[in-house]
C-alpha cells in the first residue's frame, strides 16, 4: 500500500476575481510539488463527484439547495466580500466532497495507507448553512461524519494547523461527543473565533491559539504539550487532517512562521498517534495556502511524510 493522491481539473475551474489569493494556481503549484521522480509511488486519482446526501451529513438542506440555486451559468456571484461563485464552483465543490468520500472509502477499506485530498475550494469555514472564507462546504467535517455513518466508525478526530480557525468543523461538532476538534491558528485573525474558552458541550473541542509572530517552537509546543495528549485519550479510530500551509511564514494572509520542517514534524507526530490509536487511518484533505512557493515547499514535506507509512 501507499498514499492515495486525489485530485481533478475541475478544480481548477473554480475561478474568483483577480487578485484573489484562493485561486487556480494554487492547484498548478501543487501538481508541479508532487511531479518529481520521490513521488512515483503515490498512487493517483480523480476525485469522484459528491453525493448531496453526504454534503446533507454536515450541511442543512435549504442551505444547500440554495447554493446550487444561485450557482451561475456566467460570470461570478458574490456571496460576501470573501467569497463567490463561476460557472465551475459548484462541480469544484463537489469534487472536494467527493474527494474526501473516496478517500475515507479507499482508507478504510485497506487499499491505501492514508490519503491525501488536494481539491479547492477549501471548506472548514464553511457552516451547517452559511458559507464563507472562500468555503462551501465542509469537506473535513462530511469525512469524518460520512466514515461514521457509512462505515461504522466510532470516535473521529479532525485536527486543524490552518492558520486560520476552522469555524465551520467547530460549529457542527459543538455538541458531538464522538468526533473531537482541535485546531491551532494565530488569533487575533479571521474569522474571530477559536478562543481556548470555547470546548464544545463536551469538552471534544480543544483550541489552541497562536499570536501573531509565532514559530515552529510554539507551534510544536502547541501539540506536543496540549493537543496530542488530548488526542490520546480520545483515541479516535479515523484521523482527519484540515491541512491548511498559511501558517507558512511566506503566507501573505497571515503573520506565523512556520517553516516546511514543521509540516513535516506534524505529519510524522499524528501518524504516530494514529498508528497507535486508528490503525495508521489518516486521510488529510487541503485548506489554505497562498503562497505559492510556500504551498509547494509544505505540501512536499506533508506528502513526503505521509508516504513513510
Amino acid at each position: 500500500m501507499s498514499t492515495l493522491l486525489i485530485t481533478h481539473p475541475a478544480c481548477i475551474d473554480h475561478v474568483v476575481p483577480p487578485g484573489h489569493p484562493e485561486r487556480p494556481d494554487r492547484m498548478r503549484a501543487i501538481e508541479q510539488a508532487l511531479s518529481p521522480d520521490a513521488f512515483n509511488a503515490l498512487i493517483r486519482t480523480e476525485a469522484p463527484i459528491g453525493e448531496i446526501d453526504h454534503v446533507l451529513l454536515c450541511h442543512n438542506e435549504h442551505y444547500v439547495n440554495e447554493l446550487h440555486h444561485i450557482s451561475p451559468a456566467e460570470g461570478l456571484v458574490y456571496i460576501d466580500g470573501d467569497t463567490s461563485m463561476s460557472p465551475g464552483t459548484w462541480e469544484a465543490a463537489m469534487r472536494c466532497v467527493g474527494g474526501a468520500t473516496a478517500a475515507v472509502d479507499a482508507v478504510l477499506a485497506g487499499r491505501a495507507s492514508n490519503a491525501f485530498v488536494a481539491t479547492r475550494p477549501p471548506g472548514h469555514h464553511a457552516e451547517v448553512g452559511k458559507p464563507m472564507g472562500f468555503c462551501f462546504f465542509d469537506h473535513a467535517a462530511i469525512a469524518a461524519r460520512y466514515a461514521q455513518r457509512r462505515h461504522g466508525v466510532g470516535r473521529v478526530a479532525v485536527v486543524d494547523f490552518d492558520v486560520h480557525h476552522g469555524n465551520g468543523t467547530q460549529d457542527i461538532f459543538w455538541a458531538d461527543p464522538t468526533v473531537m476538534y482541535a485546531s491551532t491558528h494565530e488569533m487575533p485573525l479571521f474569522p474571530g473565533t477559536g478562543a481556548t474558552s470555547e470546548r464544545g458541550d463536551h469538552d471534544t473541542i480543544v483550541n489552541t491559539p497562536l499570536r501573531s509572530g509565532d514559530g515552529g517552537t510554539r507551534f510544536r509546543e502547541a501539540f506536543t504539550d496540549r493537543i496530542l495528549p488530548r488526542l490520546r485519550t480520545f483515541a479516535p479510530e479515523l484521523l482527519i487532517i484540515s491541512a491548511g500551509f498559511d501558517a507558512h511564514w511566506r503566507d501573505p494572509l497571515a503573520n506565523l512562521q512556520l517553516q516546511e520542517g514543521d509540516y513535516a514534524w506534524i505529519t510524522e507526530q499524528l501518524m504516530r498517534l494514529a498508528d497507535d490509536t486508528a490503525g495508521g487511518r489518516i486521510v488529510s484533505v487541503l485548506e489554505g495556502g497562498y503562497d505559492l512557493q510556500g504551498l509547494k515547499e509544505s505540501v512536499s514535506a506533508h506528502v513526503k511524510g505521509l508516504m513513510t507509512a
